[in-house]
């Protein structure tokens, strides 16, 4: 996970891959996915608006003691597992709005600084600016043996958004 995306292999979702037929939102060279019981697809000429509204966001000391809550329930062996928090992606094309609601990747919740890195880059997306491959040729070459940290998936959104890289496809 970087940031709102998941990456896993050569594929890039907003959110976490979902079992069908929940709905997952696919982001791939040639435009946005939605997959699940309703599958819909646009070309990146089409979208005029990639965007996630309620992104859950906390600080870092909610974050924490979110965290070492769950922890301690665990540890008394009365952890109960929950569902990711949800989250809606909003893709416009056509002069219509689609939402569609995924699984966050975060177990607890974002930070404001990687929330607003993605969204800056579903807007660079959108405007041909970027490509999902990118993400995926990173993941490739990188493959992380841990889940990153906070300030490191910052740190790999703020490279891509640096980078002057071409829409492909």
């Amino acid at each position: 996970m970087v940031g709102l995306f998941w990456i896993e292999g050569d594929v890039a979702y907003v959110g976490t891959p979902a079992v069908d037929p929940a709905p997952s939102v696919v982001l791939t060279p040639d435009g946005p996915r939605v997959r699940g019981s309703e599958p819909l697809e646009w070309s990146w000429g089409e979208v005029t608006d990639l965007r996630v509204p309620d992104a859950p966001v906390r600080s870092t000391a909610v974050r924490w003691a979110a965290r070492a809550a769950s922890f301690a329930v665990a540890a008394l062996d009365a952890w109960v597992p929950e569902e990711p928090p949800e989250m809606t992606v909003v893709i416009a094309a056509g002069g219509v709005e689609v939402e569609t609601s995924v699984y966050s990747g975060a177990s607890v919740a974002y930070t404001q600084r990687e929330v607003d890195l993605s969204l800056g880059l579903l807007a660079r997306m959108v405007r041909g600016e970027f490509s999902p491959v990118v993400m995926s040729e990173w993941w490739r070459v990188n493959q992380p043996e841990k889940v990153l940290s906070s300030r490191e998936r910052e740190i790999v959104l703020e490279g891509w958004l640096a980078e002057e890289w071409l829409a492909e496809g």
